[in-house]
């Protein structure tokens, strides 16, 4: 068996969505980044961390595991923190059942009853009165990841309740999904019933799954294209972004008129609100979907393929010591003073936090710690963010000192 789905539950929002694409990406070669190795290595600390807290495990055991772990070219005094946050969390969910529930990590499952051939593996698993709980942990600092209707997450529910419903029979009557995603600060949860989530297996994923394993449907380009494998090729993205000309049609719809200006006559100069709305939604993926293309043709450049009209060169370096100790040390022995060659500068807040650890950091220095209001940044109105208000902007912090 593969070690991945073709339907795996990671890309589930975009096989959802697109269904063509899991066979496309077939086609192409698996990559991988720095950002995928550093979070399975976070994720094996994490799984560590819940072993020592919910097993036997002696000290002994946990620290050559842990120094294994450490020996990795990847590793960051982070991981450990972030570990502990995750079993933290874990051990909060523990302990709101009314009797010790049983829990499991790292549960491989198997969904195939609503999609072919899929399975997937679960972090955590808690069965404890009428309720099943998957947790699952995410390493990653770029997007906070909401639990809500999250696809991934009720895929693995789906094939923890199949796992575990032969043995509980009808006495799961409640699921609930949590993510932890700790370097964001970003804990959610969302829960429905099992009729609900096996109701869903049944509408949405079951015939939207068998359709994207015959690889057939349309594709459907979307803010899932972000992990797909196939985003700097593919034809139906290129065509949402590839003709500005297209921009055109989308202004001053016939249904739409504009003060100054009829359907068929000169369009005044300047966008209306409107119309800028609509661009920022149009163009929201513009850059991303470049920025793939540059890394696309790269690539290709590198590996001998003629990219017509481009070409492979020597970027912009920067000068570095060969050996910075014995350089300062050159340029002190002829005479230049210390304190001009030396500066004395503290770490940064974060890097502070970092180095001595969330919890530890709470406790010695919240109080000399302030976090003034951000400033505005346009965001869709689909953003759970409240709208920014310049009055409480304004007096934000106020009376907090006096």
């Amino acid at each position: 068996m593969s070690a991945h789905a073709l339907l795996s539950p990671s890309a589930a929002h975009r096989w959802l969505n697109c269904t063509p694409a899991p066979r496309l990406e077939e086609t192409l070669p698996e990559r991988t980044s720095t950002y995928a190795e550093e979070g399975t290595l976070a994720h094996s600390v994490s799984e560590l961390a819940a072993q020592k807290q919910f097993t036997v495990m002696n000290k002994r055991t946990f620290n050559t595991r842990l120094k294994k772990l450490k020996a990795n070219p990847l590793w960051d005094a982070e991981m450990l923190a972030t570990a502990e946050i995750y079993k933290e969390h874990l051990n909060e969910l523990y302990m709101q059942f009314e009797h010790a529930p049983y829990i499991a990590l790292e549960v491989k499952v198997d969904f195939s009853d609503w999609a072919p051939e899929a399975f997937g593996t679960c972090d955590c698993i808690m069965i404890g009165g009428d309720e099943l709980i998957v947790t699952d942990y995410k390493h990653g600092k770029g997007v906070p990841v909401s639990a809500e209707m999250n696809p991934q997450m009720l895929l693995y529910a789906l094939g923890a309740l199949a796992l575990y419903r032969p043995i509980y029979g009808n006495k799961i009557q409640k699921v609930s999904i949590y993510i932890d995603q700790p370097r964001l600060n970003n804990y959610s949860g969302y829960s429905l019933t099992a009729y609900e989530l096996l109701a869903w297996g049944e509408d949405v994923v079951k015939p939207k799954a068998a359709i994207a394993f015959a690889g057939l449907g349309e594709y459907v380009p979307g803010d899932w294209c972000k992990f797909c494998r196939a985003k700097a090729q593919c034809r139906a993205r290129a065509g949402t972004h590839t003709a500005l000309e297209d921009f055109k049609d989308a202004l001053l719809p016939d249904n739409a008129p504009v003060e100054g200006w009829t359907p068929g006559g000169e369009a005044p100069p300047l966008l209306t609100d409107a119309e800028v709305g609509d661009l920022l939604v149009r163009g929201k993926t513009l850059a991303d979907w470049y920025k793939s293309l540059e890394e696309y043709a790269l690539a290709a450049c590198l590996n001998g393929v003629t990219i017509p009209g481009w070409k492979a060169v020597e970027g912009r370096s920067n000068r570095a010591w060969t050996d910075q100790d014995k350089a300062l040390e050159t340029i002190l022995a002829a005479g230049h003073p210390r304190e001009l060659v030396y500066d004395s500068v503290p770490k940064t807040l974060a890097q502070l936090e970092k180095l001595v650890g969330t919890k530890a950091f709470a406790e010695l220095v919240s109080g000399f710690v302030h976090k003034p209001p951000g400033k505005p940044a346009l965001a869709p109105e689909s953003d759970k963010r409240l709208t920014y208000n310049p009055a409480a902007s304004d007096f934000a912090g106020v009376g907090k000192n006096g």
